[in-house]
């Protein structure tokens, strides 16, 4: 698989289940969410558009302003193959991720390591989460990692592991611990020997990029998605070395154990 367009029309064309046409929206919803951890000086702002399809859930977050909330009031009865072959981005990545992980729901994949968060306050589901997602990648002390997509616990995570992190990111210029955040994602990739990345590339439009950049430069690609998780398991071994796919409904939503699950496409260990 070499692009989301090209996983798109397989999926259109029917060479990957189910037709979409065959497949309905259940419900569809659009959610704003905040979110400031204890002693936090960053107010994290998410935007959702979800689509149901059976008996699971497409996820893309996106920008504000991308997407109006009344686009949900049409949605729901409308079949797969119109909104992944026409609709905005957001819902386009929402209904691709509906209809892969319809077709082989996260909790009975046979490559998945379902990881359980435990319950508690958010900071201490957040930490857990992103300690997850740390673990796809073994990093050896002074490995430079790239972090496309800064969740301040996760610059701890990979700290605390010995590395060297490197952030980038559209929204902030500083981590919470002090490090200067790159706008530039491919100076950031290029100066790294791994990356970690969040499944929003795939919703502001760079997942492809980053992905070829991965590929070319063999570098680890390790992704951590809400957004799109179904998605990215489709690039495994294709330039995606592993994901952590957290599908709705998400952990910030709940303060009892919740499950994401782990894929690994192949050796994990970075080294500087």
């Amino acid at each position: 698989m070499t692009s989301v367009a090209t996983l798109a029309a397989s999926v259109l064309a029917g060479e990957r289940g189910p037709a979409p046409a065959d497949l309905s929206v259940i419900s569809a919803f659009w959610l704003h969410h905040t979110t400031r951890l204890p002693g936090a000086d960053v107010t994290y702002r998410n935007y959702y558009v979800l689509l149901r399809v059976g008996e699971v859930f497409g996820a893309c977050s996106f920008e504000p302003g991308e997407l109006d909330p009344a686009y949900c009031e049409e949605a729901s009865g409308l079949s797969l193959d119109q909104l992944i072959g026409d609709a905005p981005l957001p819902v386009r990545i929402a209904a691709l991720d509906a209809y892969l992980a319809a077709v082989e729901p996260h909790h009975v994949a046979p490559d998945a390591e379902e990881i359980v968060l435990p319950a508690g306050t958010p900071d201490v589901r957040a930490r857990a989460r992103d300690a997850a997602v740390a673990g796809l990648l073994d990093v050896r002390p002074g490995a430079k990692v790239a972090l496309i997509g800064v969740v301040n616990p996760l610059v701890d995570a990979i700290t605390e592991r010995g590395g060297s992190c490197l952030p980038c990111d559209f929204n902030l210029a500083r981590t919470a611990s002090g490090l200067p955040v790159s706008r530039d994602m491919t100076a950031v990739v290029d100066a790294a020997d791994a990356v970690v990345a969040t499944g929003m590339t795939l919703s502001n439009g760079s997942f492809d990029v980053l992905l070829n950049s991965c590929r070319e430069q063999s570098k680890p690609l390790a992704v951590y998605a809400q957004t799109g998780s179904a998605v990215v398991r489709a690039f495994l071994g294709s330039g995606v070395t592993a994901l952590s796919a957290e599908p709705f409904p998400f952990s910030q939503f709940s303060s009892r154990p919740t499950s994401l699950y782990r894929y690994h496409s192949q050796d994990g260990d970075v080294r500087p």
